[in-house]
């Protein structure tokens, strides 16, 4: 008498070590945005101006092109607003508005604070519509390129862990914390083109804008050091989860 023997597929470790090592690199997939909408266009703008010689007005209008395109079919064909595309799109366009002002030293100054006022205004209000553009920049940082912290950071933010809530209002808190450092750091800039020697302001331009990197990262800790946490916790909650089932 012949026997068939039926064999069930029992999942193991090695397998879903496997699958985890044929799935995307969570960390490499945020980070990938930030290089097309970032990098790529202020790469291409110092390129272009100081390796090729373009005009200021020229090599921005260039290194617009990616975040214009990207911008555009984001709204096409997924039907969102592509946050980071746009905000280098809004920086370049307001940098092509205010190049016509570069002939006097004061407006030079003026202008570089205009340009970093524009960024704090699209960190702000992207925290105040719930789309904080500065989130993605904190992943690597929180998540030390660990798959379970990046995948508890990816929960957090699409709101399907328990600490969702306080996870948003902390990244609200770093918008802010940033915006308002940008935007002090413009006023102080602009003011003090105007009634400052250009001579000073060569100088002093340069501290107002390291300044207001150390605030922003320093003061930054407030929301970050709570985020992480959520993110640990998240982390072990996935753990614990995977372990029982």
């Amino acid at each position: 008498m012949s026997q068939t023997v039926s064999v069930q597929t029992v999942p193991t470790a090695t397998t879903a070590t496997d699958a985890a090592a044929g799935a995307p690199n969570p960390v490499a997939s945020a980070l990938r945005p930030l290089a097309l909408d970032v990098v790529a266009p202020l790469a291409g703008y110092y390129l272009l101006h100081s390796a090729f010689g373009l005009s200021e007005f020229a090599a921005l209008a260039w290194s617009s092109v990616v975040p214009a395109g990207r911008t555009v079919l984001g709204l096409l064909s997924e039907r969102r607003l592509n946050l980071w595309a746009s905000l280098m799109l809004t920086v370049n366009l307001a940098g092509l508005a205010l190049t016509f002002l570069s002939g006097d030293a004061r407006m030079m100054i003026a202008k570089d604070g205009l340009l970093s006022g524009t960024v704090a205004l699209a960190i702000l209000v992207s925290a105040a519509v719930g789309k904080p553009v500065m989130t993605p920049m904190l992943m690597p940082f929180v998540t030390k390129g660990r798959r379970d912290r990046a995948a508890a950071w990816q929960r957090l933010v699409e709101g399907r862990a328990a600490g969702s809530r306080t996870f948003h209002r902390y990244e609200r808190v770093f918008a802010g914390i940033w915006g308002t450092a940008l935007l002090t750091e413009c006023a102080a800039r602009v003011v003090g083109a105007f009634t400052l020697p250009v001579s000073t302001m060569a100088w002093l331009s340069t501290v107002f804008l390291v300044g207001a990197l150390v605030a922003g990262s320093m003061l930054g800790q407030i929301a970050v050091e709570p985020m992480e946490k959520l993110v640990r916790a998240e982390a072990e909650t996935g753990a614990e989860a995977l372990t029982a089932a």
